[in-house]
C-alpha cells in the first residue's frame, strides 16, 4: 500500500497538472497560507471553505499578492481567483466538516481528513514571503514549520492544532503539547475564546511564548496581549447575518496591518473593523469591500485599555 501510494503521488502531477506547478513558473507572492482548504456540508450542499480560503480572499481584498499551499483529493475542484495562486499536493481524502446545530448547541463532524502539509512541499520561491500565516484546521500543519521561514513574519491560527475527534468524527477540544515549540518560533497568533472553551489558563500558558497574542470574542470583539499589556478593542454596533469566516477575516487583516506597521494595537482597530463588516454578509460575500477597508485605514475606534 504505501509503494502504491508513493508511485501515486509521483506521478500525480503528470496526470493533475492542475495540482503542482513547476517551481520555476511560480512567481513571488506577498501572503502565504498554509493549511487544509475544505469540503464543508451544509444544507444548502457542499461548498468549499477553510481558514486558508477566507484569509487568502482577504488578504487580496488588502491588495496583496497571495499564495496558498494546500492539500486534497485529485477531484476537488479548486476555486480559482484573480491574485491567488493554489499549490495543492494530491491526497486520498479533502478534508470535510460538517456543523450539525442542537438545541444543546453545535456538534462539528469531521468525515475526512487530507495528508499531513510538511517543509518540502513548499515551493522555493515562497519560502521568504514577509508574510506566512499557518492555518490548520485538523492538525495537518507540520508543528516544525514555524521554523522553516527565518526570515518571514510567522503568524498562527491555531485552533487545528487543539482539536481531536472520535471515531465518528465528532470534533472536541484536545491538549497541543507541541503549544509552546511552535508559540516561540512565532511572532503573532489570533485565537477564538471559543477554539478553548473559555479557558483563561491556556491563555495564561500561550502567553508565556509568544510576544502578541489576539484573543476574539464575537461581538465582544477582541482583547490583545502584548509585551506584558493587554487592550480591548469594541468592534461597531451592526445587525449580524452570518458569523462564518469572521474570525479568519479578522486574522488575515491583523497579520497583514502589522506587517505593515508593526503596531498590534493599530492592527487590532483596523481588524476589528473589517470583521465587524464581515458578519453583516453571507458566506464569500462577507469578505472585505475596497469602500471598507479604505474606512478602516481611517476611522478611529476606541479602546479600552485593561488597568
Amino acid at each position: 500500500m504505501r509503494i502504491r501510494r508513493a508511485v501515486q503521488n509521483l506521478i500525480a502531477p503528470f496526470r493533475y497538472n492542475h495540482f503542482m506547478f513547476d517551481n520555476s513558473i511560480i512567481k513571488p507572492v506577498d501572503y502565504l497560507v498554509i493549511g487544509h482548504i475544505t469540503r464543508d456540508i451544509t444544507p444548502l450542499g457542499e461548498i468549499p471553505g477553510g481558514t486558508v480560503l477566507y484569509s487568502a480572499l482577504t488578504a487580496r481584498a488588502l491588495g496583496l499578492r497571495v499564495g496558498v499551499v494546500t492539500t486534497c483529493s485529485k477531484d476537488y475542484s479548486l476555486p480559482e481567483y484573480e491574485g491567488i495562486t493554489f499549490f495543492a499536493i494530491p491526497s486520498e481524502e479533502t478534508t470535510t466538516f460538517e456543523n450539525i446545530y442542537t438545541p444543546e448547541g453545535r456538534i462539528q463532524v469531521i468525515h475526512e481528513v487530507a495528508d499531513t502539509i510538511h517543509q518540502s512541499v513548499v515551493p522555493d520561491i515562497w519560502r521568504n514571503t514577509p508574510i506566512i500565516h499557518l492555518a490548520p484546521v485538523a492538525r495537518e500543519v507540520d508543528p516544525t514549520l514555524p521554523r522553516a521561514f527565518p526570515e518571514s513574519l510567522i503568524c498562527i491560527t491555531p485552533q487545528g492544532f487543539m482539536r481531536q475527534w472520535d471515531s465518528t468524527g465528532r470534533v472536541t477540544l484536545s491538549e497541543w503539547p507541541e503549544c509552546s515549540f511552535v508559540l516561540e518560533h512565532s511572532t503573532a497568533a489570533v485565537l477564538s475564546i471559543e477554539d478553548i472553551n473559555g479557558d483563561e489558563n491556556r491563555i495564561d500558558e500561550m502567553l508565556r511564548s509568544i510576544r502578541i497574542l489576539v484573543v476574539t470574542e464575537g461581538v465582544e470583539g477582541a482583547r490583545v496581549y502584548w509585551n506584558g499589556d493587554v487592550r480591548r478593542f469594541t468592534p461597531p454596533s451592526v445587525i449580524e447575518i452570518d458569523s462564518t469566516g469572521a474570525g479568519d477575516i479578522f486574522a488575515a487583516s491583523f497579520f497583514s496591518k502589522y506587517n505593515t506597521t508593526r503596531d498590534p494595537w493599530e492592527a487590532a482597530r483596523f481588524a476589528t473593523l473589517l470583521a465587524a463588516g464581515s458578519v453583516t454578509r453571507r458566506g464569500m460575500e462577507s469578505i472585505p469591500t475596497p469602500e471598507e477597508v479604505d474606512s478602516a485605514g481611517i476611522e478611529i475606534l476606541n479602546t479600552e485599555q485593561k488597568p
